[in-house]
């Protein structure tokens, strides 16, 4: 069962690919840095138009933290197909966000995704979730969320 708005997310800690490491990486979702987490599943490495997406990401990961937000991919593939991708693929060359490997599926089914975005509060809930890809859509709910926090109450569902 996906958490829907306003539910506590259960806690995962998967490998991850970093870029710029040379070994996999523990990383948990929510985030425990006490940011918020937008966690964004892609359905798989080395495929046409997640590149893009990805890279759209990538080119506001600043705006992200800038925000108080921890900003996490994850897919299906391993972290060594992970590694692969990233290494081989011009496009990736600009991400540093991590990449959660999810060969589990755990995380997938925890999430009931295979594609989408994820905003989490850092009380561990989902304050939004969207089908979307959308890096600027994304970012626009984190920032609505961020200041209207205060009122604590779930605020948006996007088909």
């Amino acid at each position: 069962m996906s958490p829907t708005v306003g539910a506590q997310v259960p806690e995962v800690t998967a490998e991850a690919y970093v870029p710029g490491t040379h070994e996999p990486q523990p990383v948990s979702v929510p985030s425990r840095d006490g940011a918020w987490t937008a966690l964004v599943f892609y359905p798989g490495d080395f495929t046409c138009v997640c590149p893009t997406e990805l890279c759209g990401f990538a080119e506001l990961q600043d705006e992200f933290a800038d925000a108080g937000a921890t900003l996490l991919a994850a897919s299906t593939d391993s972290y060594y197909a992970h590694k692969a991708w990233f290494e081989s693929n011009e496009l990736l060359s600009g991400v540093r966000y991590p990449v959660l490997a999810d060969p589990s599926e755990e995380l997938r089914r925890a999430f009931g995704a295979d594609r989408g975005t994820f905003l989490i509060d850092p009380g561990g809930v989902v304050r939004h979730a969207s089908a979307d890809l959308s890096p600027a859509e994304t970012l626009q709910a984190l920032r609505a969320l961020v200041r209207w926090r205060p009122a604590v109450a779930p605020l948006s569902v996007a088909a």
